[in-house]
């Protein structure tokens, strides 16, 4: 029997979460509102939840502009995709690994991990390693590798999951049975890792779409504005609406107006509606990977 105590504890949560899932709905629903407002009206007017002139002039122009944004989309697809599988064969790797304590050397590798969240070289130095060492300035590598492939912090989350929430039972049973390490990794392991698996892929992929810092220092519009992503394009496209404005006659046969101001609400919500579309599918598993992952013994 639920006591009145537990009632009222269930209505103030429900309230609570009702009110912060307002706070994330309402602006997100004023930016789709204003991305359809008449752009002369905002302007004058400012935006609105109820806007008395609706316009699809900021769409359209991000239709005249398709053949370039759209390129920039299969790019940021594939860039996503890959680089969010490589993130998590390399981060799970180095997890088993740094996870078998009893392996010498394991302690001081997780300090050397560890080390790098507290220290690194600076962007400058990070910048001169990339471009002069590895030569990966406008190449598609260059929105893969830096900054975002492999990370500390997801490797002692995943490694604290492979400690807390599979039993070692399991890996020394498969081991009497004669199963080397990796085929433990592969058939033991991975198979019960997939809340983790779902947490760390879901944040490296959104970090992967959401990233426009790579195309900046590492691609030249000269050589490398083939590997533009859909972040770069609009972040192009937003940063020089001024002067678009004033080329308007070199966008297509249709004859409207550059809607200056609407326009940034379009470029925001077709920036995000891909993750709109993906998140329901990972969300399940967040929860439990981040709580599992989070916990040392």
């Amino acid at each position: 029997m639920r006591t009145r105590e537990d009632r009222i504890t269930q209505s103030v949560s429900h309230a609570v979460m009702i009110f912060a899932s307002l706070l994330v709905l309402i602006p997100f629903l004023l930016l789709v509102i204003a991305s359809f407002t008449d752009n002369t009206w905002a302007a004058a007017n400012g935006f609105t939840f109820f806007p008395k002139k609706w316009s699809l002039d900021a769409y359209r122009y991000i239709w005249q502009q398709w053949q370039t944004i759209g390129r920039a989309y299969l790019v940021t697809i594939f860039v996503t995709a890959v680089g969010t599988l490589l993130s998590i064969a390399l981060t799970t790797l180095m997890a088993y690994g740094t996870s078998q304590e009893q392996v010498p050397g394991m302690r001081v590798l997780n300090f050397l991990i560890l080390f790098t969240m507290l220290f690194n070289g600076g962007l400058v130095a990070t910048y001169y390693s990339y471009v002069n060492l590895f030569h990966i300035r406008n190449t598609i590598w260059a929105l893969i590798v830096p900054n975002l492939l492999m990370s500390a912090f997801q490797i002692i989350l995943v490694r604290n999951y492979f400690r807390t929430g599979i039993p070692p039972s399991l890996s020394e049973a498969a081991r009497l049975d004669g199963a080397g390490e990796f085929r433990i990794f592969v058939k033991v392991v991975l198979p019960l890792s997939k809340p983790i698996l779902a947490t760390i892929g879901l944040m490296t992929g959104l970090a992967y779409w959401n990233d426009w810092q790579n195309g900046l220092y590492y691609l030249t519009e000269r050589g490398g504005s083939s590997y533009y992503t859909i972040q770069v394009i609009l972040n192009n496209i937003n940063n020089n609406i001024q002067s678009l404005q004033q080329n308007a006659s070199a966008l297509g046969s249709m004859n409207i107006k550059l809607p200056t101001t609407t326009i940034r609400m379009a470029i925001a919500v077709v920036g995000i509606l891909p993750i709109l579309l993906v998140y329901p599918f990972f969300q399940q598993y967040f929860v439990k990977g981040i709580t599992l992952g989070g916990v040392k013994e």
